[in-house]
């Protein structure tokens, strides 16, 4: 029987409270106080200039392919080693993913194999912050400015992450966060659209609003609000917007929270990584991580399964992480480069351990005498 999950989600005690508030108002529809709330505090996390809370990361990330004008025939660059999200956002314009491998320090998209990958048809490049541990933005800006490319920020999992003191999210043309409920900061589904060039900002609004300028209408700059442009619906409910208001009150506070632990697997295993049966976690001197997720490469899937197998007896709940997009039977009719060797070695290596606030000590201290006993 599992005693420790994998994920806990943190409460901060607020929630109730707020969403009490929400239906005694009987103002439960978007573009809310706490919608704009949460807003306000997204933007004082992050220094971003303008943020769209939406009802998930997915929605945020199909918002920014129709705002760059992803259409048929247009290619987008982006990691294999990702969540189905990031590639389904623009093949429902039509376009091609072009899947390049990742790096075997951060498992995030290596910025060196970007270039090569562009031809005519790209449109964009879409950087995966994978367990909250920034890509290397700045290359990836150059090379976007040297072929006219679109960069957009999949920070689904980079919450309070920065980049060269620059919050993740906040670089590329376009960003994006996830606030689900596996996610450090969470609403059980919800999510954020950063608009960094402030010409894509007005039609964003209009295009989460069902393509209506009902926002002008809630300003009070309108009688009634009219279809203005293409829409989707896109924007989060005040119920939700609520939860994450109380989470985001606490944000640092929980990532601190997280942190502890982060540090505490870190300095027990890093030992372990001199003998080359497994690796951790590697943080680049330009980035600060949000503790998002801990997660060991074992140097072979027996010794994977072998890990869960003997947390799970003890009570402890272990997990993977992504399949490789271009190994999918999806990513099978897109993939232009079938040899990804970083990508392809991942599902059968990768282990995701417990962490979240509150985690019992005694979690770490179990787990990291299983990994160091089979060594």
């Amino acid at each position: 029987m599992t005693n420790i999950p994998f994920n806990n989600p943190y409460v901060t005690g607020r929630e109730l409270a707020y969403i009490r508030e929400v239906i005694e108002s009987g103002k439960t529809a978007a573009g809310g106080r706490f919608t704009e709330r949460s807003e306000a505090l997204i933007r004082q996390h992050t220094g971003a200039s303008n943020v769209l809370l939406t009802n998930s990361c997915t929605a945020a990330l199909e918002m920014a392919a129709i705002l760059v004008g992803t259409g048929p025939d247009d290619e987008i660059i982006m990691p294999s080693f990702t969540f189905p999200s990031t590639a389904n956002a623009f093949l429902l314009r039509g376009a091609r993913p072009v899947f390049v491998d990742i790096r075997h320090d951060t498992l995030n998209i290596d910025e060196t194999l970007i270039e090569a990958a562009i031809t005519p048809r790209t449109k964009a490049i879409i950087a995966v912050h994978y367990a909250g541990i920034p890509c290397e933005m700045n290359t990836i800006m150059a090379i976007a400015k040297k072929h006219d490319l679109f960069v957009i920020e999949d920070a689904a999992q980079a919450f309070l992450s920065t980049y060269k003191g620059k919050s993740a999210g906040t670089i590329g043309h376009l960003g994006t966060f996830s606030f689900h409920a596996t996610k450090n900061i969470h609403c059980g589904e919800g999510g954020a659209l950063l608009v960094n060039h402030s010409e894509f900002l007005e039609t964003a609004e209009i295009l989460r609003e069902k393509g209506t300028n009902r926002k002008d209408f809630l300003a009070g700059k309108v009688e009634k609000y009219t279809w203005s442009g293409i829409g989707t619906s896109s924007s989060v409910g005040e119920l939700a917007a609520a939860y994450l208001c109380a989470q985001l009150e606490d944000a640092r506070e929980i990532t601190a929270k997280r942190a502890v632990h982060w540090n505490a697997y870190d300095a027990a295993l890093k030992g372990l990584r001199t003998n080359g049966d497994i690796s951790t976690p590697f943080i680049p001197p330009t980035a600060q991580h949000n503790s998002h997720i801990y997660y060991v490469l074992f140097s072979s899937r027996e010794k994977r399964d072998d890990i869960v197998k003997a947390g799970k007896s003890a009570g402890i709940e272990c997990t993977s992480h992504y399949e490789p997009l271009h190994l999918s039977p999806e990513g099978l009719l897109y993939s232009r480069e079938p040899s990804l060797p970083n990508s392809t070695a991942l599902p059968g290596r990768v282990l995701r351990l417990p962490l979240w606030p509150g985690l019992p000590e005694n979690c770490i201290q179990t787990m990291t005498a299983i990994i160091g006993n089979r060594q």
